[in-house]
This record gives C-alpha cells, structure tokens and sequence, in this order.
C-alpha cells in the first residue's frame, strides 16, 4: 500500500499540452506547485516505509491493535495522493489555498498521529518486542515519534496563515527525517 501510494503521487504531474500557449519550459515552470507537493509527499511517505520497516525490526509479535493501527496508517497513507493533489492546485489559488493547505498538513498529521499510536502502543508492551529491546530504547522510540507530531500541529495551524509555509514546514519535517545523519538508527517521524 505504501509503494501504491508513492507511486500514485506521480500521476499528478501533468504533462503540458503542446497546443497551450508559452514555451515547454514557461508550461513546467507553472507547474512547479505540483513539484513541490510531489516532492514533500514523496519523502514524507519514504520517510514513513522505512520508519515502518525499523518498527517491525524491533516486532517479535503483533496482537490485534497492532493490526487495527497498521490499517489506519495505510488509509491515511493512502489519502495522501489526494491531499497533495489538492494541496499543488491549490496553493496559488485566491480562493481554498487555506483549506487545501489544512487538509494537507492535517493529512501527515494524522498519519502522524497513527504511527505514533502504533508505536506507543507496541513500546508499552515489552511482550510484543523482541527480548533485546530495552526500557531506554523503548522511550527513546516514544520520543522521537512524540517529537514529530508537533511540527505537523504547528502547520495544520498555520494553514489559515499561509499555505506556502504550511509546505515549508512539511517539507522541512520531511528533510529532516529522511537525512542521513538522523535516519542511521531507526528513527520514526
């Protein structure tokens, strides 16, 4: 599902139509809303298949809640064509660019969220873990997955301000998280 949704982001960059007006480069230069949108979307949910990768490397079993959470991050996952695609025709617009943003931010904040469920749910039951999971390293996952929610509030906020920050800040988050420096160690967004 992850690799469907990753992949569906794409089918948003249109192609310019020869007929049009302008030259190739002035029709894909007004395109770059699209662009941005792809890309943030992109290594946002990159960012999320390898932070769900390293979850499950610390996995020795999953009970039903697990199941029920991995199904919620998926639908959010899933969203998230939708929203950039909204989020791209939108952003320059004088009219719904605010929404459009909120819907955006809110999307990877409630993916966000979900993960977040999951992982606090899996670090509160040792007997779900493997054995060589310790105490610290289970607090150290809850923070660091605590410590990505708020990025995303302070957008979903910011959406009635500006969509254009709305999108610096997602992409900000998505840099972050998908540097090599911080994605060493399994790190969750």
């Amino acid at each position: 599902m992850i690799a469907i949704a990753i992949t569906l982001l794409v089918l948003e960059l249109g192609v310019p139509k020869p007929e049009s007006p302008g030259t190739l480069a002035h029709k894909l230069a007004e395109q770059w809303p699209s662009y941005a949108a792809y890309v943030v979307s992109f290594l946002t949910i990159g960012v999320i298949w390898i932070n769900h990768h390293a979850m499950l490397r610390r996995v020795q079993t999953v009970d039903h809640s697990v199941l029920v959470f991995n199904l919620v991050l998926l639908l959010l996952v899933g969203v998230l064509p939708w929203s950039t695609a909204l989020m791209a025709e939108y952003l320059r617009e004088d009219a719904g660019q605010h929404l459009a943003a909120a819907i955006y931010a809110g999307s990877f904040l409630a993916m966000a969220v979900a993960f977040y469920s999951m992982q606090r749910h899996l670090m509160d039951r040792p007997q779900l873990l493997l054995p060589t999971i310790t105490s610290a390293e289970r607090a150290e996952v809850r923070r660091r997955n605590r410590a990505g929610l708020f990025p995303y509030l302070v957008a979903t906020a910011a959406a009635p301000v500006s969509s254009y920050l709305v999108l610096a800040i997602c992409a900000a988050v998505a840099v972050y998280y998908a540097l090599p420096a911080v994605s060493r160690a399994p790190q969750e967004a």
